[in-house]
């Protein structure tokens, strides 16, 4: 089981080079993120970043298997097109509290090398002591060590064991609402599009489950008026655990998982996914199947439900509704723009467009997502005719 970091760390800052998408990144993160751009900017990409970071520290994980998940395809698909030919990839994270900012630092360079991903450097920093700087001679006397990171072995990372574990701590949730529905007991407890939800449930005290199941509830009820009660259940026939609920239009019977709607599951397992852990949480799209006048009250639970340990909170969205939280600050937002040199991302508040409209009393919904929409969208509705 992955442990849980001892303090409320969050990443402050990110660099990359050459990373999909991106062939230059160089942006500060706040304890909320919200990445948004136009379709195939790089969102998901630019989010992978941190999953990646977990997927080498996880227990069965480490760099090459990270670099092979069928969702990156290996070196030559995470390397951006845009990018020099014989360029390594970089990736580099600031971690640290709200006094801290700065309390890791920790550079991962790789490039392709006959048929394996190497390291072609690691740095880890410590409150800006140098703890480790690789290559370094044992890798020079046999570089089959560079196919994997320090930052992996238990038997080398004591002095930054707090920094793996940090990484460790990351989670991704992608909610699909027919896999919520139907994989609601995958085997896979980290399934992020929502199999493995009831797995988690079940394996937490029942006083503790109980008691977030309570705090889901409440949440429930302010979107779904009519529900009367929510709950985790085992059925004593076959001794499978359930999630039913029951409500009061329709004369207060239960209704088993598969029975509720794509919005009611969406939201439990969005609401668990925050609940559950205290590392950062990355979240794609969470508006998807959410009524808007739900959507625009999630940015205040990601604050309010993380509250106990400060969780950061990273997310892609297409949704105005999910920007008109007024609480939203311009640093709290980062737009990403295509361009022929790759996907650029700056701070909302460093795009003087966004900041003269906003300073001019309109939204920070109708500022920012109209940079976002495709140029010619109209012309959609034209076509064919």
């Amino acid at each position: 089981m992955t442990k849980r970091p001892k303090k409320p760390l969050r990443f402050t800052h990110l660099r990359l080079e050459n990373w999909r998408n991106f062939t230059s990144v160089d942006v500060p993160l706040q304890r909320r993120a919200f990445l948004v751009g136009p379709n195939e900017s790089g969102k998901s990409n630019l989010l992978d970043v941190f999953r990646f970071l977990h997927d080498i520290t996880a227990a069965e994980g480490g760099f090459l298997a990270a670099v092979g998940k069928p969702w990156r395809g290996g070196f030559a698909k995470l390397k951006s097109l845009a990018a020099r030919h014989h360029a390594d990839i970089r990736v580099c994270v600031q971690v640290g509290a709200e006094r801290g900012p700065r309390a890791w630092e920790y550079e991962l360079g790789f490039a392709q090398e006959a048929y394996s991903p190497r390291i072609t450097k690691e740095r880890i920093v410590m409150q800006g002591k140098v703890l480790l700087q690789r290559p370094n001679k044992e890798d020079e006397k046999d570089p089959h060590r560079l196919t994997q990171t320090y930052l992996e072995q238990s038997s080398v990372n004591q002095e930054f064991r707090g920094l793996a574990e940090f990484f460790a701590s990351v989670s991704y949730v992608h909610l699909v609402p027919q896999a919520v529905r139907n994989l609601l007991y995958s085997l896979d407890a980290e399934n992020p599009f929502g199999g493995g939800l009831l797995r988690r449930m079940a394996a937490l005290p029942e006083e503790e489950r109980q008691q977030r199941l309570a705090i889901i509830g409440a949440v429930l009820r302010s979107a779904v008026p009519q529900l009367k009660e929510l709950e985790f259940w085992t059925d004593p026939s076959d001794k499978k655990p359930h999630l039913r609920a029951r409500y009061e239009h329709l004369q207060g019977t239960w209704q088993q998982e598969g029975q509720l709607s794509d919005g009611t599951l969406r939201l439990i397992g969005l609401l668990w996914a925050l609940l559950d852990g205290e590392g950062p949480v990355l979240i794609e799209e969470p508006e998807l199947s959410l009524h808007p006048g739900v959507i625009r009250y999630l940015p205040g639970l990601f604050v309010r439900l993380g509250k106990r340990e400060r969780r950061q909170v990273i997310v892609t969205t297409h949704s105005p509704d999910l920007l008109r939280d007024e609480g939203i600050g311009l640093n709290e937002v980062l737009l990403l723009q295509p361009s022929s040199e790759g996907t650029r991302v700056s701070a909302a508040r460093d795009v003087g467009q966004i900041q003269t409209l906003v300073e001019a009393g309109i939204g920070l919904d109708e500022a920012v997502v109209p940079l976002t929409s495709p140029p010619d969208a109209q012309g959609m509705a034209l076509t064919g005719t």
